[in-house]
């Protein structure tokens, strides 16, 4: 077989359904072998960014591999914040590229790029394939990879020659990678140690990521907070793995999280963290961070443990296989106490939403849940306030409900990645919660949206500013707003231009009927153009580098 041939009969047989690409020379001879692969999806992106954001939210809402590809040199390129994006949030994606071929590599060849040394510090792995023999075993080392352990992106780059090479296809049936061994089982006497905290605490925390998700770990994470009574905070990343609806649920915690989350942390004597990194946006000065706590660190990477935050008792292993061990070794126990306290500081604080006669962001987001939320709604958004808002607002009641990028920040994330969602969940309804800066970022990805007629509904808190930076100038640098007024075009004429369905709200009064108009159209992508007021503000906001006590509320 040919190397291309070999490399789409791995692909197959590693159950890839999809792929998001863009085809160009250094890649033709496997899009040929595409060609008459129906059991394959290729799904044709405007620009190699977008397929990486699209594997990227195919993957997090379906926990399969995502699958993307480019061709050599700027193909390659494109895809680097992709690929970035999806490292900082321990995505499993499987990017390939073309390259040029072996005996031009290194000589500044036509649409040469070392993708392989400029990715290095944004995925988890990557290889060159310099011979076709080796491609079978590479591509399954990489899906390996990808999906084990500390899931991640790996980059497999393959020259023009590689692909056009013949040799016998052996698959092969077992891997074996030296050195490689991620811990699953954590060590039982840590966790025996964790079980005896957790019996001693009078006020517990739980405090949980978005490896809660990737474990698959929702369930052993219920079982623990219900049998000991221990409320639970998330990150951004963490959203559903805990129903927020639930009464031990206090929301997300850090730079906007609730007021409660936060002030929980910073006044309870054990913080369980369970797959999370203890992020500089989550504990704010670290110093100050959980000044009263043990702290329990559970975590299949051995690099997060101590990395910020010294722990007292560290776990090594999976979230899932961890928190089913603690609940054998826990008693019920509960904590009036300390529920109580909480209880107080929910009433010593609400969020500053006033009525006004212009349409505020939370108005939009309100409604926008009222109508939508539920276990058959994925919501996805790309970054700024926009994105903080749906956070605070809009709940989410399981695991891979809530897409959005956490620690790169991506703006343009959120429109590839909602298609990449709504391929990989074609019965669910697919919300994309985005701004008027980043929804520009990837505007072209509307066209992908059109041509596979994917129902999106897409709502943009347009409020002509970069949001975010500007609240950052109008709180820390006195008004002085550099650069971040925007001047935007009609963009419900700009999403019919592309073939979708445009909508523009500027009242109270025009977005319920914009948001039931939206739900109802089901052929094409849908944009909601919402005027909110300008200068509304994310609340709470723990300015960078202070304390979560130093909450600016109003």
């Amino acid at each position: 077989m040919k190397g291309a041939q070999i490399l789409i009969e791995l692909l197959k047989r590693e159950g890839v359904e999809v792929i998001f690409g863009y085809p160009g020379g250094a890649v033709i001879d496997i899009y040929d072998v595409i060609y008459e692969t129906p059991e394959i999806h290729h799904i044709l992106v405007r620009h190699e960014q977008g397929a990486a954001h699209a594997a990227d939210g195919y993957a997090r809402s379906t926990g399969k591999v995502g699958v993307c590809m480019a061709t050599s040199g700027p193909g390659a390129t494109n895809l680097v914040t992709g690929l970035a994006t999806a490292y900082m949030d321990s995505i499993p994606i499987v990017a390939i590229t073309g390259q040029v071929g072996t005996p031009l590599i290194g000589k500044d060849s036509f649409q040469e790029a070392d993708i392989t040394g400029i990715t290095m510090p944004i995925t988890k792995h990557n290889f060159l394939v310099t011979r076709v023999e080796d491609l079978a075993f590479i591509v399954r080392e990489a899906f390996y990879i990808a999906s084990s352990g500390r899931p991640g992106p790996v980059v497999i780059d393959i020259p023009k020659d590689v692909q056009q090479k013949t040799t016998e296809f052996v698959y092969p049936e077992k891997i074996k990678i030296p050195g490689y061994k991620p811990t699953y089982r954590g060590h039982v006497k840590q966790i025996t140690l964790a079980a005896a905290a957790i019996m001693e605490a009078e006020r517990p925390l739980l405090y949980v990521g978005g490896g809660v998700i990737t474990s698959g770990a929702s369930a052993q994470l219920l079982e623990l907070a219900e049998k000991t009574d221990i409320p639970v905070v998330h990150t951004m990343m963490g959203k559903g793995t805990f129903p927020e609806s639930h009464p031990l649920s206090l929301g997300m915690l850090g730079m906007h999280g609730t007021y409660w989350a936060n002030k929980a942390v910073m006044n309870c004597d054990l913080l369980i963290a369970v797959g999370a990194r203890f992020d500089d946006r989550v504990t704010g000065k670290v110093d100050t961070f959980a000044p009263k706590a043990k702290i329990i660190h559970i975590d299949i990477d051995p690099a997060e443990i101590g990395k910020n935050v010294k722990s007292d008792i560290p776990i090594v292993g999976d979230a899932r296989l961890v928190l089913g061990e603690l609940v054998k070794r826990v008693e019920r126990k509960t904590h009036p106490q300390w529920r109580e306290e909480i209880e107080t500081f929910k009433r010593a604080y609400s969020p500053p939403y006033k009525e006004s006669p212009k349409l505020l962001p939370h108005h939009v987001i309100t409604l926008i849940y009222e109508k939508t939320h539920g276990e058959n709604t994925i919501l996805v958004t790309d970054v700024g306030q926009h994105q903080m808002w749906a956070a605070q607002m809009y709940r989410c009641e399981k695991p891979r409900t809530w897409v959005s990028s956490g620690g790169l920040g991506t703006m343009g994330y959120g429109l590839p990645a909602s298609i990449g969602v709504q391929i990989g969940n074609p019965d669910k309804r697919v919300i994309l919660i985005s701004g008027d800066g980043s929804i520009f970022m990837k505007i072209q990805e509307m066209v992908t949206a059109v041509n596979y007629g994917l129902p999106l509904k897409i709502f943009v808190m347009n409020n002509s500013y970069l949001g975010m930076v500007r609240q950052w100038q109008g709180c820390l640098y006195k008004k002085r707003y550099s650069c971040t007024r925007l001047h935007n075009p009609d963009l419900a004429v700009v999403a019919r231009a592309f073939g979708a369905e445009g909508l523009t709200v500027k009242t109270q009064a025009e977005l319920e009927q914009a948001i039931d108009k939206a739900l109802a159209i089901q052929d094409r992508p849908v944009l909601v153009d919402c005027h909110v007021a300008e200068e509304e503000n994310v609340l709470p906001f723990v300015p960078p580098g202070k304390s979560l006590e130093e909450m600016i509320l109003e």
